[in-house]
């Protein structure tokens, strides 16, 4: 590679685990709820991924908590080709990544600059709305730059993604040929009241590898049978943990209450203890034993680290059971599940081959790596 193209979206995420599904529109009320900032991280993973392939490789990025500082903490010496301090000077640019003082804007005239100046890559980091602002200035200009996202935010289900920000390091250092791929994005004020609107918005070229992830796809078949068979084995004293989803939500249902809308539901003995929760509302409530009850996306296999970031590693370590619950069909289409927890710990801990609850008797053995 002669030269990467490297852009953060530093707020991507932060309204995962304090419930609020998205970051969009929502910034203030994420930092009220005690957001932190989760992107820039992931950014340094994934760039050590690649410096440890391609150490020497030019990074040309923007200035501050848009690429800049993640780069050098990666142990680059990058090139910042956009700086949205209109007077350039480096004492007023914010330094937090939870409080920018940058826009969309700013992440598209980031990649205006960077591919004025020639790269192989455009490395980004952000959810599907970071995905659209890169798509859009690679149709505006005509370019044929593949672009590669690393997983940062809330919802992903554009088809743009590394499975993990590791994967896109590594991808972004041996990949060899590139193909189309869909851009996604849904309606957050939607999405937040549990509608899934989901639209295409570009088709963007992609680096080929089996670790791109797929677009989120809906399972169709009945939860039914499989909803009646866990209800009926629920404890007595045994506190629940109700991810997001259909199949989820139809246990919730058949136990004799309304789940909420793509949230995170905690439920015992006949109560739900919070409704549509965050992390911290969650870790509030919980005592032992706890089960934590979540389905994978369909398409993608992630069962933690997609959607349900209020099931963050501190409430999964408190948990005693993870319990995975799916239609055949969905399954079907998966070779394997996936996690991607921001804990390697917790994420190495739930690797391995478990059983998932297909029906009201049935189980299939399937591998989470």
């Amino acid at each position: 590679m002669d030269a990467l193209g490297f852009v953060i979206n530093p707020i991507a995420g932060m309204g995962g685990r304090v419930g609020l599904k998205g970051t969009d529109g929502k910034l203030e009320d994420a930092r009220e709820l005690g957001a932190e900032p989760r992107a820039p991280d992931r950014a340094r993973e994934a760039l050590r991924s690649l410096r440890r392939r391609e150490p020497d490789v030019p990074v040309l990025t923007a200035a501050g908590v848009l690429g800049e500082y993640a780069a050098r903490d990666a142990g680059y010496e990058p090139t910042v080709v956009y700086d949205p301090v209109d007077d350039g000077d480096a004492e007023h640019r914010p330094e937090d990544p939870a409080n920018p003082g940058t826009s969309a804007a700013d992440t598209r005239a980031a990649v205006e600059a960077i591919l004025a100046h020639g790269v192989d890559l455009v490395l980004f980091v952000g959810g599907d709305g970071t995905a659209v602002d890169v798509a859009g200035v690679l149709e505006d200009t005509g370019e044929k730059t593949p672009m590669l996202g690393v997983p940062a935010g809330v919802k992903i289900y554009s088809s743009v993604f590394a499975v993990t920000p590791a994967d896109a390091g590594r991808i972004a250092a041996e990949f060899e040929c590139v193909d189309s791929r869909e851009v996604n994005d849904i309606d957050e004020e939607a999405y937040r009241e549990g509608e899934v609107r989901s639209e295409l918005r570009a088709i963007a070229p992609v680096p080929v590898a089996p670790d791109v992830q797929s677009g989120k796809q809906v399972a169709s078949g009945s939860p039914d049978s499989l909803a009646a068979g866990f209800a009926r084995e629920v404890e007595s004293g045994r506190t629940y943990v109700f991810g997001p989803g259909s199949t989820v939500g139809a246990i919730e249902t058949e136990l004799g209450f309304e789940p909420s809308p793509l949230g995170v539901d905690v439920w015992r003995d006949g109560e739900v203890l919070v409704r549509d929760a965050s992390e911290a509302e969650i870790l509030d409530v919980l005592e032992d034993p706890t089960t934590i009850v979540v389905s994978p996306i369909g398409g993608q296999g992630f069962i933690f680290g997609r959607g349900n970031h209020q099931i963050s590693p501190a409430v999964i370590d408190l948990a005693d059971t993870v319990e995975v619950v799916a239609a055949d069909e969905k399954l079907d289409a998966l070779d394997v599940l996936r996690v991607d927890t921001d804990d390697e710990e917790i994420d190495e801990a739930l690797r391995g081959w478990i059983r998932v609850r297909t029906g009201r008797f049935t189980t299939r053995l399937v591998n989470v790596v």
